[in-house]
């Protein structure tokens, strides 16, 4: 029989006063260890509020970005005994119900990863208040790395993921970028060591206090999103040249 994994919900927050609770409340607590609040030098009261509901919090001293957040999320959680961590962004734009499905995936070996996926159902993605713009560079953005990357999946540029232990000892997330592109990298890393990812249905939700990067940014996330399939691409190849040069020149023999 299965024991149960401890599994550890990292938030990594910034600005999150209005939005941090709501989110909270609705993370499955009997299916969860602990939850850890990782704030990044925010402006508001998010950590008061991470406290008042009795979370562990860490602040930085000094704002470290999206991606550096995320290192000192997982840090903590494996640093603790983390059998799963599930990243759950602290904006309510995520519903985070679907949880035991994600862990329940993990603990039974079907995937290493598990995405919380708005464009499963893309009616309700919209419905959920997704701007056009937003849904359609998803859209754009997820065929080119289904290409590339060879999988088929629904989305990647989700703030509801799931990791197993294995996978987050295996690669060296340190090394990624402390941007918004970090959760890019860490796929393209993923599917360049084989690991198996997932996706589950979420549905999509858009409010006046959730955070939302501006137009111009997600021009600017859109072509680093592809500068690391790029990147991807030219490593891929030179990995397959390597193997093919190493099997021409092995000797033989024959007689």
């Amino acid at each position: 029989m299965n024991t149960k994994p401890n599994v550890f919900v990292v938030m990594p927050a910034y600005n999150a006063e209005r939005t941090l609770e709501k989110t909270y409340r609705e993370i499955p607590k009997s299916n969860v260890t602990k939850i850890i609040v990782v704030d990044d030098k925010s402006m508001d009261h998010t950590v008061d509020v991470a406290k008042h509901l009795g979370l562990e919090v860490i602040v930085h001293e000094k704002n470290l970005g999206y991606g550096g957040n995320q290192k000192t999320c997982y840090d903590a959680a494996l640093s603790q005994g983390a059998d799963i961590v599930v990243m759950v962004h602290p904006d309510y734009q995520y519903d985070p119900s679907v949880l035991p499905q994600m862990i329940e995936a993990i603990q039974n070996g079907q995937a290493d990863i598990m995405f919380g996926s708005r464009m499963l159902l893309k009616k309700d993605a919209l419905a959920g208040g997704m701007p056009l713009y937003k849904f359609c560079s998803n859209i754009f953005l997820t065929f080119f790395e289904n290409l590339v990357f060879r999988r088929r999946l629904s989305e990647y540029h989700t703030g509801l993921r799931a990791y197993s232990r294995h996978f987050l000892k295996h690669i060296c997330y340190h090394d990624y970028s402390n941007g918004f592109i970090f959760d890019t990298e860490i796929v393209a890393s993923a599917c360049h060591h084989g690991f198996k990812i997932g996706e589950v249905a979420i549905k999509t939700r858009y409010q006046q206090d959730s955070s939302s990067i501006s137009f111009k940014d997600s021009i600017v996330y859109g072509l680093l999103t592809l500068n690391v399939l790029r990147k991807y691409l030219l490593k891929k190849r030179k990995h397959e040249a390597k193997v093919k040069t190493s099997t021409e020149i092995r000797p033989s023999h024959c007689g």
